[in-house]
């Protein structure tokens, strides 16, 4: 059976920094392309970041451009997101996802949740002002 198991999630002041990370088991995902999603209270889940399956491209929303880096290490089959000088708008239930279609595309970045099919279950980030 195939998990994705975010960490890291917690209570943080604004201008603060979290690490969150994305352990996968029952399957490598090194051949995928893998996503942080976010979901805030009343609003629909966004796209946050995404990375390649080898990590040289990324992606990311322009809300966290600059502050945010997403990476990925395949031989611990984890991917991680840095997130610095952290916003109150940044609170949010984060998810990470791998990739599953279309086939051909496994491996490219993508924004588009519907393209993962893959997801953890959630860890919760909350900024406080």
């Amino acid at each position: 059976q195939v998990h994705l198991v975010e960490s890291g999630g917690g209570l943080m002041q604004a201008g603060g920094s979290l690490r969150l990370a994305c352990a996968a088991s029952g399957r490598t995902f090194s051949s995928n392309a893998m996503g942080w999603f976010r979901q805030a209270p009343g609003k629909e889940r966004e796209f946050v970041a995404a990375i390649s399956w080898s990590g040289g491209s990324t992606t990311y929303a322009d809300s966290v451009k600059g502050r945010f880096t997403i990476s990925r290490d395949n031989a611990k089959n984890t991917v991680y997101l840095q997130m610095n000088s952290l916003k109150p708008e940044d609170t949010a239930v984060y998810y990470c996802a791998a990739r599953s279609r279309p086939a051909w595309g496994l491996r490219v970045v993508s924004r588009n949740e519907n393209e993962y099919g893959y997801w953890g279950q959630g860890t919760q980030v909350t900024v406080s002002s």
